[in-house]
């Protein structure tokens, strides 16, 4: 039951992606060869242009929609090993609403139904008979940082999140592009595939460096069936006090089409 609650938490990665506690480790969880630019370094002019060219061709690709449905295979991993997988399915309503069944897989039964709109959410436990609710802010107390259901929504979706809006640095290879910029809260280290700007790396460390949130997120197998480029499958690694991967590999997915979003309290079901 713990290990699907965590499973549960970390589809969301509100706990996962954001309580990072310990810069070193998650450093030494990642590539260090990718970490090619310092944010020190100033750009020249044209380099400047080209960033802030690239910012703006960004935030224009970002993935308009007004319904979204998926079924997600996740996989989680922590220092106790590899825990059982979960299948989520997805339906989300632009600005409105988040609605997921996590099904997991080892029972072949639905062990939670969530239900996340701008105020509110309230969590089945299946398993349990057991009913959780809570105001939106639930989710900022947890993650430790300001959030609302349009950036959960791109989290799910695949767009680029806390994107800044300063460009601090600029890089082109042979096969990439490499931008950082800054925003509010965090510096984001993007790497981008030459040929199509689509990313493929993004790295988050907090401003605030008595908090070292750090985040790292890859995405890959991008699909283009819907008019647009759509990242199939995810990873995601953190650290607190020991490493965590995520994988999110998208089954099925679908964009705009006629969904429902069923969700009521059986009588029987005790409040937690």
């Amino acid at each position: 039951m713990k290990n699907i609650l965590r499973i549960v938490s970390a589809f969301i990665l509100l706990t996962a992606f954001f309580s990072c506690r310990s810069t070193k480790k998650l450093q030494t969880a990642v590539n260090k060869k990718d970490t090619v630019i310092t944010v020190k370094n100033i750009p020249s002019p044209d380099s400047l242009k080209a960033g802030n060219d690239l910012l703006t061709t960004l935030n224009s690709n970002r993935i308009n929609f007004k319904t979204f449905s998926a079924k997600i295979k996740v996989q989680y991993e922590d220092a106790k090993g590899k825990q059982p997988d979960v299948n989520a399915f997805v339906r989300m309503q632009k600005d409105s609403i988040i609605w997921i069944s996590i099904n997991a897989t080892f029972l072949n039964v639905e062990a939670f139904r969530i239900l996340i709109t701008k105020n509110h959410i309230t969590i089945l436990n299946k398993l349990q008979k057991q009913v959780e609710e809570h105001p939106f802010s639930f989710i900022e107390e947890i993650a430790k940082i300001p959030l609302d259901l349009k950036t959960l929504q791109d989290l799910i979706i695949g767009n680029p999140l806390y994107l800044g809006d300063k460009v601090v640095a600029y890089k082109l290879t042979e096969n990439r592009v490499l931008l950082s910029t800054i925003g509010k809260y965090f510096k984001n280290l993007l790497t981008l595939s030459g040929n199509n700007n689509l990313i493929e790396r993004s790295k988050l460390d907090d401003l605030d460096v008595t908090l070292n949130r750090t985040g790292d997120l890859t995405y890959g197998d991008y699909e283009n069936k819907a008019g647009f480029f759509f990242s199939t499958y995810r990873e995601i690694t953190v650290a607190e006090k020991t490493k965590v991967d995520i994988t999110l590999n998208f089954k099925q997915y679908d964009f705009n089409t006629e969904l429902s979003y069923p969700f009521s309290v059986p009588k029987n079901y005790k409040k937690k």
